[in-house]
Protein backbone atom coordinates (compact mmCIF):
# COMPACT_ATOMS: atom_id res chain seq x y z
CA UNK A 1 0.00 0.00 0.00
CA UNK A 2 1.27 3.47 -0.94
CA UNK A 3 1.61 5.09 2.47
CA UNK A 4 3.88 7.56 4.33
CA UNK A 5 3.66 7.70 8.15
CA UNK A 6 2.15 10.91 9.54
CA UNK A 7 5.31 11.96 11.41
CA UNK A 8 7.33 11.60 8.24
CA UNK A 9 4.84 13.71 6.27
CA UNK A 10 4.98 16.43 8.92
CA UNK A 11 8.78 16.40 8.84
CA UNK A 12 8.92 16.57 5.02
CA UNK A 13 6.56 19.53 4.78
CA UNK A 14 8.21 21.26 7.74
CA UNK A 15 11.57 21.13 5.93
CA UNK A 16 9.97 22.48 2.76
CA UNK A 17 8.43 25.32 4.80
CA UNK A 18 11.86 25.99 6.30
CA UNK A 19 13.29 26.41 2.79
CA UNK A 20 10.54 28.80 1.72
CA UNK A 21 10.65 30.94 4.91
CA UNK A 22 14.42 31.37 4.91
CA UNK A 23 14.54 32.03 1.16
CA UNK A 24 11.97 34.86 1.27
CA UNK A 25 14.35 37.50 2.75
CA UNK A 26 16.59 37.11 -0.31
CA UNK A 27 13.72 38.28 -2.51
CA UNK A 28 13.87 41.66 -0.70
CA UNK A 29 17.65 41.77 -0.46
CA UNK A 30 18.32 45.52 -0.18
CA UNK A 31 15.56 46.13 2.41
CA UNK A 32 16.63 43.22 4.60
CA UNK A 33 20.30 44.21 4.28
CA UNK A 34 19.55 47.76 5.44
CA UNK A 35 17.44 46.31 8.28
CA UNK A 36 20.31 44.04 9.41
CA UNK A 37 22.88 46.85 9.24
CA UNK A 38 20.66 49.11 11.32
CA UNK A 39 20.02 46.39 13.93
CA UNK A 40 23.76 45.72 14.23
CA UNK A 41 24.52 49.45 14.61
CA UNK A 42 21.84 49.92 17.28
CA UNK A 43 23.06 46.87 19.20
CA UNK A 44 26.61 48.21 19.13
CA UNK A 45 25.33 51.57 20.41
CA UNK A 46 23.64 49.87 23.40
CA UNK A 47 20.12 50.33 22.03
CA UNK A 48 20.40 53.97 20.96
CA UNK A 49 18.96 54.41 17.45
CA UNK A 50 18.84 57.37 15.07
CA UNK A 51 15.63 58.14 13.10
CA UNK A 52 17.28 56.74 9.94
CA UNK A 53 18.12 53.50 11.73
CA UNK A 54 14.59 53.19 13.11
CA UNK A 55 13.24 53.66 9.59
CA UNK A 56 15.60 50.98 8.23
CA UNK A 57 14.64 48.55 11.01
CA UNK A 58 10.95 49.07 10.23
CA UNK A 59 11.48 47.96 6.60
CA UNK A 60 11.43 44.29 7.62
CA UNK A 61 9.26 42.58 10.28
CA UNK A 62 11.29 41.52 13.29
CA UNK A 63 9.32 38.24 13.61
CA UNK A 64 10.50 37.05 10.18
CA UNK A 65 13.96 35.55 9.57
CA UNK A 66 16.46 38.11 8.29
CA UNK A 67 19.27 35.76 7.26
CA UNK A 68 20.65 36.55 3.81
CA UNK A 69 22.88 34.74 1.36
CA UNK A 70 26.10 36.74 1.43
CA UNK A 71 27.21 37.90 -2.01
CA UNK A 72 30.83 37.29 -2.91
CA UNK A 73 33.31 39.66 -4.47
CA UNK A 74 32.36 38.80 -8.05
CA UNK A 75 28.66 39.51 -7.38
CA UNK A 76 28.82 42.60 -5.15
CA UNK A 77 32.01 44.15 -6.52
CA UNK A 78 34.97 45.09 -4.38
CA UNK A 79 38.72 44.67 -4.07
CA UNK A 80 41.00 41.63 -4.30
CA UNK A 81 44.57 41.53 -3.01
CA UNK A 82 47.15 38.77 -2.79
CA UNK A 83 49.93 39.76 -0.39
CA UNK A 84 53.24 38.10 0.39
CA UNK A 85 54.48 38.58 3.96
CA UNK A 86 58.23 39.19 4.24
CA UNK A 87 58.77 36.90 7.24
CA UNK A 88 62.53 37.51 7.14
CA UNK A 89 61.89 40.98 8.60
CA UNK A 90 60.74 39.34 11.83
CA UNK A 91 63.95 37.33 12.14
CA UNK A 92 65.99 40.54 12.08
CA UNK A 93 63.71 42.18 14.66
CA UNK A 94 64.03 39.18 16.98
CA UNK A 95 67.82 39.25 16.73
CA UNK A 96 67.93 42.99 17.45
CA UNK A 97 65.65 42.57 20.46
CA UNK A 98 67.83 39.82 22.03
CA UNK A 99 71.08 41.82 21.76
CA UNK A 100 70.55 43.82 25.03
CA UNK A 101 69.97 40.56 26.93
CA UNK A 102 73.10 39.00 25.44
CA UNK A 103 75.13 42.07 26.38
CA UNK A 104 73.80 42.04 29.96
CA UNK A 105 74.47 38.29 30.32
CA UNK A 106 78.09 38.73 29.23
CA UNK A 107 78.58 41.72 31.50
CA UNK A 108 77.87 39.44 34.47
CA UNK A 109 80.97 37.39 33.53
CA UNK A 110 83.08 40.31 32.33
CA UNK A 111 86.09 39.22 34.40
CA UNK A 112 86.35 36.02 32.34
CA UNK A 113 85.29 37.20 28.88
CA UNK A 114 86.55 40.76 28.80
CA UNK A 115 84.89 43.47 26.77
CA UNK A 116 81.90 42.69 24.54
CA UNK A 117 81.33 44.08 21.06
CA UNK A 118 78.63 43.39 18.43
CA UNK A 119 80.12 42.52 15.06
CA UNK A 120 78.70 43.35 11.59
CA UNK A 121 76.59 40.51 10.24
CA UNK A 122 73.57 39.68 8.11
CA UNK A 123 70.28 40.87 9.69
CA UNK A 124 69.12 37.41 10.87
CA UNK A 125 72.38 36.51 12.68
CA UNK A 126 73.92 38.09 15.77
CA UNK A 127 77.74 37.96 16.03
CA UNK A 128 79.39 38.99 19.30
CA UNK A 129 83.13 39.31 19.86
CA UNK A 130 84.82 39.08 23.27
CA UNK A 131 88.29 40.41 24.08
CA UNK A 132 89.38 37.26 25.99
CA UNK A 133 89.06 34.24 23.63
CA UNK A 134 90.02 31.88 26.48
CA UNK A 135 86.70 32.72 28.13
CA UNK A 136 84.64 31.54 25.14
CA UNK A 137 83.24 28.49 26.98
CA UNK A 138 82.02 30.68 29.84
CA UNK A 139 80.54 33.20 27.38
CA UNK A 140 78.71 30.47 25.47
CA UNK A 141 77.25 29.06 28.68
CA UNK A 142 76.04 32.51 29.78
CA UNK A 143 74.39 33.24 26.42
CA UNK A 144 72.93 29.75 26.01
CA UNK A 145 71.06 30.28 29.28
CA UNK A 146 68.95 32.84 27.38
CA UNK A 147 67.52 30.19 25.05
CA UNK A 148 64.03 28.99 25.97
CA UNK A 149 61.86 26.10 24.72
CA UNK A 150 60.01 26.63 21.44
CA UNK A 151 56.29 27.17 22.10
CA UNK A 152 54.74 25.03 19.39
CA UNK A 153 53.58 21.45 18.97
CA UNK A 154 56.07 20.62 16.23
CA UNK A 155 59.00 22.26 18.06
CA UNK A 156 58.47 20.58 21.42
CA UNK A 157 61.76 19.90 23.22
CA UNK A 158 63.80 22.30 21.06
CA UNK A 159 65.27 25.71 21.92
CA UNK A 160 64.39 28.96 20.20
CA UNK A 161 68.01 30.05 19.58
CA UNK A 162 71.03 28.25 18.17
CA UNK A 163 74.10 29.59 19.97
CA UNK A 164 77.51 28.47 18.74
CA UNK A 165 81.06 29.75 18.34
CA UNK A 166 83.20 29.97 15.23
CA UNK A 167 86.38 30.36 17.30
CA UNK A 168 86.50 34.12 17.53
CA UNK A 169 82.83 35.16 17.79
CA UNK A 170 79.66 33.98 19.44
CA UNK A 171 77.07 33.29 16.72
CA UNK A 172 73.38 33.47 17.64
CA UNK A 173 70.46 32.78 15.28
CA UNK A 174 66.93 31.43 15.40
CA UNK A 175 66.67 27.65 15.35
CA UNK A 176 64.81 25.98 12.45
CA UNK A 177 61.95 25.04 14.81
CA UNK A 178 61.67 28.64 16.04
CA UNK A 179 61.77 29.95 12.49
CA UNK A 180 58.85 27.71 11.58
CA UNK A 181 56.93 28.78 14.71
CA UNK A 182 57.79 32.44 14.00
CA UNK A 183 56.57 32.15 10.41
CA UNK A 184 53.27 30.70 11.63
CA UNK A 185 52.86 33.41 14.29
CA UNK A 186 53.78 36.16 11.83
CA UNK A 187 51.14 35.04 9.31
CA UNK A 188 48.59 34.60 12.12
CA UNK A 189 49.40 38.05 13.47
CA UNK A 190 49.11 39.60 10.01
CA UNK A 191 45.75 37.88 9.49
CA UNK A 192 44.51 39.19 12.85
CA UNK A 193 45.60 42.75 12.14
CA UNK A 194 44.12 42.77 8.64
CA UNK A 195 40.86 41.28 9.90
CA UNK A 196 40.59 43.91 12.64
CA UNK A 197 41.27 46.72 10.20
CA UNK A 198 38.76 45.42 7.63
CA UNK A 199 36.06 44.66 10.24
CA UNK A 200 36.45 48.15 11.68
CA UNK A 201 35.50 49.59 8.28
CA UNK A 202 32.10 47.87 8.44
CA UNK A 203 32.53 45.73 5.32
CA UNK A 204 30.42 42.64 4.72
CA UNK A 205 31.74 39.10 4.76
CA UNK A 206 35.39 39.71 3.78
CA UNK A 207 37.54 36.74 2.83
CA UNK A 208 40.88 36.90 4.66
CA UNK A 209 42.78 33.64 4.64
CA UNK A 210 46.26 32.19 4.46
CA UNK A 211 47.29 30.91 1.07
CA UNK A 212 50.41 28.80 0.79
CA UNK A 213 53.35 29.32 3.15
CA UNK A 214 53.68 33.10 3.35
CA UNK A 215 50.81 34.61 1.38
CA UNK A 216 47.47 36.10 2.44
CA UNK A 217 44.39 36.36 0.23
CA UNK A 218 42.21 39.40 0.95
CA UNK A 219 38.84 39.85 -0.77
CA UNK A 220 36.54 42.58 0.50
CA UNK A 221 33.13 43.00 -1.21
CA UNK A 222 31.67 46.49 -1.35
CA UNK A 223 34.93 48.46 -1.06
CA UNK A 224 35.78 51.07 -3.68
CA UNK A 225 39.17 49.98 -5.03
CA UNK A 226 42.26 47.91 -4.37
CA UNK A 227 44.23 51.07 -3.45
CA UNK A 228 41.57 51.96 -0.84
CA UNK A 229 41.86 48.47 0.62
CA UNK A 230 45.67 48.74 0.77
CA UNK A 231 45.35 52.03 2.62
CA UNK A 232 42.87 50.47 5.04
CA UNK A 233 45.17 47.53 5.77
CA UNK A 234 48.08 49.87 6.45
CA UNK A 235 46.24 51.56 9.32
CA UNK A 236 47.96 50.91 12.67
CA UNK A 237 45.97 49.49 15.56
CA UNK A 238 45.86 51.47 18.80
CA UNK A 239 47.44 49.52 21.66
CA UNK A 240 47.81 51.03 25.15
CA UNK A 241 48.60 49.94 28.73
CA UNK A 242 46.32 51.84 31.15
CA UNK A 243 45.82 51.86 34.94
CA UNK A 244 42.57 50.16 36.02
CA UNK A 245 40.26 52.12 38.34
CA UNK A 246 37.54 49.48 38.78
CA UNK A 247 35.33 46.87 37.09
CA UNK A 248 31.58 47.06 36.47
CA UNK A 249 28.73 45.40 34.61
CA UNK A 250 26.99 48.72 33.94
CA UNK A 251 27.89 50.00 30.46
CA UNK A 252 26.36 53.38 31.30
CA UNK A 253 28.28 53.93 34.54
CA UNK A 254 29.93 57.30 35.06
CA UNK A 255 33.70 56.67 34.77
CA UNK A 256 34.63 59.99 36.34
CA UNK A 257 36.91 62.76 35.05
CA UNK A 258 39.89 61.72 32.91
CA UNK A 259 38.63 58.13 32.95
CA UNK A 260 36.98 55.93 30.32
CA UNK A 261 34.76 52.87 30.44
CA UNK A 262 35.68 50.10 27.99
CA UNK A 263 34.24 46.61 27.38
CA UNK A 264 36.15 43.41 27.99
CA UNK A 265 37.01 41.53 24.80
CA UNK A 266 36.84 38.11 26.50
CA UNK A 267 34.19 38.59 29.21
CA UNK A 268 30.77 39.54 27.78
CA UNK A 269 28.94 42.02 29.98
CA UNK A 270 32.08 43.09 31.87
CA UNK A 271 33.45 46.62 31.63
CA UNK A 272 36.62 48.25 32.93
CA UNK A 273 36.93 51.83 34.12
CA UNK A 274 40.46 52.90 33.22
CA UNK A 275 42.49 56.08 33.31
CA UNK A 276 42.50 57.76 29.90
CA UNK A 277 46.21 58.54 30.04
CA UNK A 278 48.17 55.34 29.24
CA UNK A 279 51.32 54.32 31.06
CA UNK A 280 52.87 53.09 27.81
CA UNK A 281 51.53 52.54 24.28
CA UNK A 282 51.99 49.96 21.57
CA UNK A 283 54.64 52.15 20.02
CA UNK A 284 56.87 51.29 23.00
CA UNK A 285 56.33 47.51 22.65
CA UNK A 286 59.06 45.75 20.67
CA UNK A 287 58.04 42.11 21.13
CA UNK A 288 55.56 39.70 22.72
CA UNK A 289 55.98 35.93 22.59
CA UNK A 290 54.22 32.91 24.11
CA UNK A 291 56.32 31.36 26.88
CA UNK A 292 56.09 29.52 30.20
CA UNK A 293 56.23 30.83 33.76
CA UNK A 294 58.35 29.45 36.61
CA UNK A 295 55.75 26.75 37.22
CA UNK A 296 55.90 25.68 33.56
CA UNK A 297 52.43 27.07 32.85
CA UNK A 298 51.67 28.88 29.56
CA UNK A 299 52.22 32.64 29.78
CA UNK A 300 53.11 35.61 27.57
CA UNK A 301 56.42 37.46 27.78
CA UNK A 302 56.80 40.99 26.43
CA UNK A 303 59.53 43.57 25.96
CA UNK A 304 59.50 47.37 25.68
CA UNK A 305 62.02 49.72 24.12
CA UNK A 306 64.24 51.76 26.50
CA UNK A 307 61.73 54.61 26.81
CA UNK A 308 58.80 52.30 27.46
CA UNK A 309 60.89 50.15 29.82
CA UNK A 310 61.67 53.12 32.03
CA UNK A 311 58.04 54.28 32.20
CA UNK A 312 56.69 50.76 32.75
CA UNK A 313 59.32 49.96 35.39
CA UNK A 314 58.52 53.10 37.37
CA UNK A 315 54.78 52.38 37.22
CA UNK A 316 55.06 48.73 38.33
CA UNK A 317 57.35 49.67 41.22
CA UNK A 318 54.70 52.03 42.58
CA UNK A 319 51.60 49.89 41.89
CA UNK A 320 52.35 46.33 43.07
CA UNK A 321 49.08 44.45 43.60
CA UNK A 322 47.09 46.69 41.26
CA UNK A 323 45.69 45.60 37.88
CA UNK A 324 46.54 47.31 34.64
CA UNK A 325 44.60 47.02 31.38
CA UNK A 326 45.97 45.99 28.01
CA UNK A 327 43.70 47.89 25.60
CA UNK A 328 43.52 47.11 21.89
CA UNK A 329 41.17 49.08 19.65
CA UNK A 330 39.16 50.34 22.65
CA UNK A 331 38.66 46.85 24.11
CA UNK A 332 40.35 45.42 27.20
CA UNK A 333 41.94 42.18 26.03
CA UNK A 334 43.61 41.43 29.39
CA UNK A 335 43.86 43.00 32.85
CA UNK A 336 46.65 41.22 34.79
CA UNK A 337 47.64 42.14 38.33
CA UNK A 338 51.16 43.54 38.88
CA UNK A 339 52.92 40.97 41.07
CA UNK A 340 56.28 42.72 41.44
CA UNK A 341 58.50 45.49 40.13
CA UNK A 342 59.24 44.88 36.44
CA UNK A 343 62.52 46.58 35.57
CA UNK A 344 64.46 46.35 32.33
CA UNK A 345 61.45 46.54 30.01
CA UNK A 346 60.66 42.81 30.09
CA UNK A 347 57.70 41.19 31.80
CA UNK A 348 55.43 38.18 31.80
CA UNK A 349 51.65 37.91 31.83
CA UNK A 350 50.38 34.85 33.69
CA UNK A 351 46.90 33.41 33.99
CA UNK A 352 44.90 30.26 33.35
CA UNK A 353 46.11 30.08 29.77
CA UNK A 354 46.41 27.15 27.44
CA UNK A 355 49.30 27.17 24.97
CA UNK A 356 46.85 28.24 22.26
CA UNK A 357 45.44 31.08 24.40
CA UNK A 358 48.89 32.37 25.29
CA UNK A 359 49.81 32.33 21.61
CA UNK A 360 46.62 34.21 20.72
CA UNK A 361 47.26 36.82 23.43
CA UNK A 362 50.81 37.32 22.18
CA UNK A 363 49.39 37.84 18.70
CA UNK A 364 46.97 40.45 20.01
CA UNK A 365 49.71 42.26 21.93
CA UNK A 366 51.78 42.48 18.76
CA UNK A 367 48.75 43.54 16.72
CA UNK A 368 49.51 47.24 16.98
CA UNK A 369 51.26 47.16 13.62
CA UNK A 370 51.96 44.69 10.86
CA UNK A 371 54.90 42.50 11.96
CA UNK A 372 56.55 42.48 8.55
CA UNK A 373 56.34 44.25 5.26
CA UNK A 374 53.81 42.92 2.78
CA UNK A 375 54.41 42.83 -0.94
CA UNK A 376 51.21 42.91 -2.98
CA UNK A 377 51.57 40.39 -5.79
CA UNK A 378 48.08 40.78 -7.23
CA UNK A 379 45.59 43.65 -7.15
CA UNK A 380 42.16 43.64 -8.71
CA UNK A 381 39.12 45.90 -8.46
CA UNK A 382 35.68 44.64 -9.46
CA UNK A 383 33.08 47.35 -9.97
CA UNK A 384 29.53 46.98 -8.62
CA UNK A 385 28.17 47.22 -12.18
CA UNK A 386 30.16 44.14 -13.17
CA UNK A 387 28.90 42.39 -10.03
CA UNK A 388 25.30 43.23 -10.95
CA UNK A 389 25.93 41.91 -14.47
CA UNK A 390 27.13 38.65 -12.92
CA UNK A 391 23.99 38.43 -10.79
CA UNK A 392 21.77 39.08 -13.81
CA UNK A 393 23.63 36.51 -15.90
CA UNK A 394 23.41 33.93 -13.12
CA UNK A 395 19.71 34.61 -12.62
CA UNK A 396 19.06 34.25 -16.35
CA UNK A 397 21.04 30.99 -16.51
CA UNK A 398 19.11 29.60 -13.53
CA UNK A 399 15.71 30.56 -14.98
CA UNK A 400 16.56 29.13 -18.42
CA UNK A 401 17.92 25.90 -16.89
CA UNK A 402 14.86 25.44 -14.72
CA UNK A 403 12.49 26.28 -17.57
CA UNK A 404 14.09 23.74 -19.90
CA UNK A 405 14.20 21.04 -17.24
CA UNK A 406 10.53 21.60 -16.32
CA UNK A 407 9.47 21.57 -19.97
CA UNK A 408 11.40 18.35 -20.63
CA UNK A 409 9.99 16.62 -17.54
CA UNK A 410 6.38 17.55 -18.35
CA UNK A 411 6.83 16.53 -21.99
CA UNK A 412 8.36 13.19 -20.98
CA UNK A 413 6.28 12.19 -17.95
CA UNK A 414 3.11 14.27 -18.09
CA UNK A 415 1.43 14.73 -14.69
CA UNK A 416 4.26 12.95 -12.91
CA UNK A 417 6.71 15.36 -14.56
CA UNK A 418 4.62 18.26 -13.26
CA UNK A 419 4.83 16.91 -9.70
CA UNK A 420 8.59 16.48 -10.08
CA UNK A 421 8.82 20.11 -11.23
CA UNK A 422 7.00 21.27 -8.07
CA UNK A 423 9.56 19.32 -6.02
CA UNK A 424 12.30 21.04 -8.03
CA UNK A 425 10.96 24.42 -6.87
CA UNK A 426 11.22 23.24 -3.27
CA UNK A 427 14.74 22.02 -4.02
CA UNK A 428 15.87 25.52 -5.04
CA UNK A 429 14.26 27.11 -1.98
CA UNK A 430 15.99 24.56 0.26
CA UNK A 431 19.36 25.42 -1.30
CA UNK A 432 18.93 29.16 -0.73
CA UNK A 433 17.39 28.64 2.72
CA UNK A 434 20.37 26.53 3.80
CA UNK A 435 22.88 29.03 2.37
CA UNK A 436 21.11 31.80 4.28
CA UNK A 437 21.10 29.95 7.60
CA UNK A 438 24.76 28.90 7.53
CA UNK A 439 25.86 32.35 6.32
CA UNK A 440 27.60 30.99 3.22
CA UNK A 441 28.96 33.35 0.60
CA UNK A 442 27.52 32.98 -2.89
CA UNK A 443 29.92 33.54 -5.79
CA UNK A 444 29.55 33.23 -9.55
CA UNK A 445 30.95 29.65 -9.47
CA UNK A 446 28.45 29.04 -6.67
CA UNK A 447 25.64 30.04 -9.02
CA UNK A 448 27.12 27.57 -11.52
CA UNK A 449 26.85 24.90 -8.83
CA UNK A 450 23.16 25.73 -8.34
CA UNK A 451 22.50 25.61 -12.08
CA UNK A 452 24.26 22.23 -12.24
CA UNK A 453 22.17 21.03 -9.31
CA UNK A 454 18.95 22.02 -11.10
CA UNK A 455 20.00 19.86 -14.05
CA UNK A 456 21.00 16.96 -11.82
CA UNK A 457 17.95 17.23 -9.53
CA UNK A 458 15.60 15.47 -11.92
CA UNK A 459 17.96 12.54 -12.56
CA UNK A 460 16.62 10.81 -9.47
CA UNK A 461 13.03 11.39 -10.60
CA UNK A 462 13.87 9.98 -14.03
CA UNK A 463 15.20 6.81 -12.39
CA UNK A 464 12.07 6.50 -10.24
CA UNK A 465 9.63 7.12 -13.07
CA UNK A 466 11.36 4.65 -15.38
CA UNK A 467 11.20 2.00 -12.65
CA UNK A 468 7.48 2.73 -12.21
CA UNK A 469 6.98 2.26 -15.98
CA UNK A 470 8.68 -1.14 -15.81
CA UNK A 471 6.56 -2.21 -12.85
CA UNK A 472 3.37 -1.14 -14.64
CA UNK A 473 4.30 -3.48 -17.53
CA UNK A 474 4.14 -6.46 -15.14
CA UNK A 475 0.39 -5.84 -14.65
CA UNK A 476 0.82 -4.63 -11.07
CA UNK A 477 -1.66 -2.15 -9.66
CA UNK A 478 -0.71 1.56 -9.81
CA UNK A 479 -0.16 1.87 -6.02
CA UNK A 480 2.17 -1.15 -5.92
CA UNK A 481 3.99 0.02 -9.07
CA UNK A 482 4.69 3.44 -7.56
CA UNK A 483 5.85 1.92 -4.28
CA UNK A 484 8.21 -0.54 -5.99
CA UNK A 485 9.48 2.19 -8.32
CA UNK A 486 10.71 4.26 -5.39
CA UNK A 487 12.13 1.26 -3.53
CA UNK A 488 14.10 -0.20 -6.47
CA UNK A 489 15.46 3.15 -7.69
CA UNK A 490 16.74 4.14 -4.24
CA UNK A 491 20.09 2.33 -4.40
CA UNK A 492 20.96 3.78 -7.82
CA UNK A 493 20.03 7.29 -6.65
CA UNK A 494 22.17 7.01 -3.52
CA UNK A 495 25.17 5.60 -5.41
CA UNK A 496 25.13 8.32 -8.06
CA UNK A 497 24.80 11.18 -5.60
CA UNK A 498 27.29 9.89 -3.02
CA UNK A 499 30.07 9.82 -5.61
CA UNK A 500 29.27 13.39 -6.68
CA UNK A 501 29.15 14.48 -3.02
CA UNK A 502 32.61 12.99 -2.44
CA UNK A 503 33.92 15.04 -5.38
CA UNK A 504 32.36 18.18 -3.86
CA UNK A 505 34.08 17.47 -0.52
CA UNK A 506 37.45 17.00 -2.24
CA UNK A 507 36.97 20.26 -4.15
CA UNK A 508 36.23 22.06 -0.89
CA UNK A 509 39.26 20.58 0.89
CA UNK A 510 41.88 21.22 -1.81
CA UNK A 511 40.33 24.28 -3.47
CA UNK A 512 40.28 27.92 -2.49
CA UNK A 513 38.07 30.95 -3.12
CA UNK A 514 35.69 30.41 -6.08
CA UNK A 515 36.32 26.65 -6.18
CA UNK A 516 35.13 26.35 -2.60
CA UNK A 517 32.05 28.40 -3.41
CA UNK A 518 31.20 25.96 -6.21
CA UNK A 519 31.83 22.98 -3.90
CA UNK A 520 29.56 24.33 -1.14
CA UNK A 521 26.56 24.94 -3.38
CA UNK A 522 27.10 21.64 -5.19
CA UNK A 523 27.25 19.67 -1.91
CA UNK A 524 24.16 21.38 -0.49
CA UNK A 525 22.38 20.91 -3.81
CA UNK A 526 23.11 17.18 -3.86
CA UNK A 527 21.64 16.71 -0.38
CA UNK A 528 18.51 18.74 -1.16
CA UNK A 529 18.10 17.03 -4.54
CA UNK A 530 18.11 13.57 -2.99
CA UNK A 531 15.66 14.74 -0.31
CA UNK A 532 13.22 16.31 -2.75
CA UNK A 533 13.42 13.44 -5.26
CA UNK A 534 12.94 10.65 -2.74
CA UNK A 535 10.68 12.28 -0.16
CA UNK A 536 9.05 15.46 -1.47
CA UNK A 537 8.08 14.05 -4.87
CA UNK A 538 6.78 10.89 -3.21
CA UNK A 539 4.79 12.92 -0.67
CA UNK A 540 3.17 14.88 -3.51
CA UNK A 541 2.39 11.65 -5.38
CA UNK A 542 0.86 10.11 -2.21
CA UNK A 543 -1.37 13.16 -1.67
CA UNK A 544 -2.52 13.10 -5.31
CA UNK A 545 -3.06 9.35 -5.34
CA UNK A 546 -4.97 9.40 -2.04
CA UNK A 547 -7.41 11.97 -3.38
CA UNK A 548 -7.97 10.66 -6.93
CA UNK A 549 -7.57 6.88 -6.46
CA UNK A 550 -6.92 6.26 -10.18
CA UNK A 551 -7.47 2.73 -11.53
CA UNK A 552 -4.68 3.19 -14.07
CA UNK A 553 -1.84 5.67 -14.41
CA UNK A 554 0.38 6.83 -17.27
CA UNK A 555 3.99 7.75 -16.66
Amino acid sequence: MLQIPLWKRVLIWALCAFGVIFTVPNLFYSKVEQHNDAVAAVTKANGVATPEQESAIAQWPSWLPSNLVNLGLDLRGGAHLLAEVQVEDVYAARIDSIWPDVRDALRDVRDQVGSVRRQPSVPSILRVAISKPEGMAVALKAVQALATPVVSITGAGQKDYEITSDGSDIVLQLSPAERAATDSRTIQQSLEIIRRRVDAAGTREPTIQRQGVDRILIQVPGIGSASELKKLIGTTAKLTFNPVVSRTTDAGANPGPRNAILPSANEPGQYYIIEQTPVVTGEDLTDAQPSFDQNNRPAVSFRFDPSGARKFGDYTANNIGSPFAIVLDNEVISAPVIQSHIPGGSGIITGNFTVEESTDLAVLLRAGALPAQMTFLEERTIGPELGQDSIDAGRLASVVAMGLVVALMIASYGWFGTMASVALMFNVTLIFGTLSVIGATLTLPGIAGIVLTIGMAVDANVLVFERIREELKTARGPARAIELGYEKALSAIIDANVTTFIVAVILFMVGAGPVRGFAVTLAIGIITSVFTAIYVTRAIVVVWFGRTRPKTIEV
